[in-house]
């Protein structure tokens, strides 16, 4: 084994023990919500038609908001993604002439059309007459300031929190941020909501932004709550009142979360979901040492080694277009699906610039397994996240190291 690699994991060696307790403590409370619900054999099987009596959906909602210390829990494969869930929750939450105020600066490119619309008639939220602020990062950091300034004189319908960095240079909001802006928004404006893009955070800590009172938490199953195993769906949790109006939206008023069926089944869901603590342990060791290897050939790295993650995404700034490409191609090469193809950057949807992405994953676009992704333009930032075993990412900073 390269000595190099051992140095690293000794330098690393304090932050993979805090990880090891975070897991073992995000282990505790998803098999205490299996055991509570009394998850059995007959919940993994799927209904067809409008599954009224779909008792795995059911379940599989009460074990989420468990875990997650929510009082409800929608969990559906039938939500294609991230993006989808996030408009579902903008649409059950707002309506016309209310505010929706973004203390994380401007959402994810791929909400651009959901919240500000094009120059047609799209059925955005500024199509219904929904109005868009942000309060953006100082340095990096979150506004406090001008964030409780801002809520105590708009009285947003809405509170919005992007956990993630997104593709920007900032660490991600850890879970004391978080708090504290619901603490703000809780003493300014009581009647707000707190809405949590909680994307590649679940998991990272001991807590979730709904156990320091988030009003709505929304996330993708192919990121850290799918363990690598759910193929396909999305979840939000939060209050009762939050998921009440959000479920109006999942389907229609009269319907809300009464309906639903997935032929297929739930057991990937349910088994992905136990595994979820271990494995984002996983990825985030992983991001920990291929940092300290890229920082030793020169990259600048974020979070450093010796910061919290606050999700399973290092932030690695790389000298040029050229240098950023090899460094995505060479993950590629380590994924054990389309390990032979070469990624080159594209125009992806949903996004302004050029965008370079390793993705050799069992499912497709799956950001809790090993890949890479970011749009080429200066700085030049990769976003290197997941990878199911710590074991592959080792080999993939051993192959880095003796890279000349």
């Amino acid at each position: 084994m390269n000595a190099d690699i051992k140095q690293y994991e000794k330098k690393l060696e304090t932050m993979f023990e805090r990880l090891d307790e975070i897991a073992l403590y995000n282990q505790k409370k998803v098999l205490k919500a299996f055991q509570e619900n009394k998850v059995s054999v007959n919940h993994f099987y799927g209904t067809s038609g409008y599954g009224y009596d779909d008792q795995g959906r059911e379940v599989l909602g009460r074990v989420f908001a468990k875990t997650f210390g929510a009082e409800k829990a929608i969990v559906s494969p039938n939500i294609t993604c991230g993006s989808h869930a996030l408009t579902i929750a903008l649409f059950g939450i707002l309506r016309p002439g209310d505010i929706m105020l973004s203390v994380t600066g401007k959402p994810y490119d791929t909400l651009d059309e959901t919240i500000f619309g094009t120059d047609e008639d799209t059925g955005s939220l500024k199509d219904f007459g929904v109005h868009f602020k942000q309060i953006d990062f100082q340095d990096g950091r979150l506004n406090y300031e001008e964030i409780e300034k801002q809520i105590k004189n708009l009285k947003p319908k809405m509170v919005y929190l992007q956990r993630s960095r997104g593709y920007a240079w900032r660490n991600a909001l850890s879970i004391s941020e978080i708090e504290k802006i619901v603490q703000i928004s809780k003493r300014e404006s009581p009647n707000s909501f707190v809405v949590v893009d909680n994307c590649y955070g679940e998991f990272v800590e001991k807590l979730e932004p709904t156990d320091v009172g988030a009003d709505l938490i929304v996330g993708s199953l192919i990121k850290n709550p799918g363990g690598g195993l759910a193929s396909t769906g999305a979840y939000l949790a939060g209050s009762e009142k939050a998921i009440d109006l959000v479920s109006t939206r999942l389907t229609s008023p009269s319907l809300k979360t009464e309906v639903g069926s997935y032929e297929r089944g739930y057991r990937e869901f349910f088994q992905g979901f136990f595994l979820a603590p271990h494995v984002v342990k996983e990825a985030i060791k992983g991001c920990y040492l291929i940092g300290e290897v890229m920082k030793s050939k020169g990259a600048e790295i974020m979070p450093s080694s010796d910061e919290n993650a606050g999700d399973i995404i290092k932030s690695i700034k790389l000298n040029s277009a050229d240098e950023m490409v090899s460094f995505v191609q060479k993950i590629q090469k380590f994924s054990p699906i389309d390990s032979h193809v070469v990624p080159m950057p594209w125009d992806m949807p949903g996004y302004t610039d050029p965008v370079i992405m390793a993705a050799g994953t069992f499912v497709s676009g799956a950001s809790i397994e090993l890949s890479c992704d970011g749009p080429v333009k200066p700085p030049y930032i990769a976003y290197f996240q997941g990878g199911l075993t710590y074991e592959q990412i080792k080999l993939l900073a051993l192959d880095l190291i003796e890279e000349k």
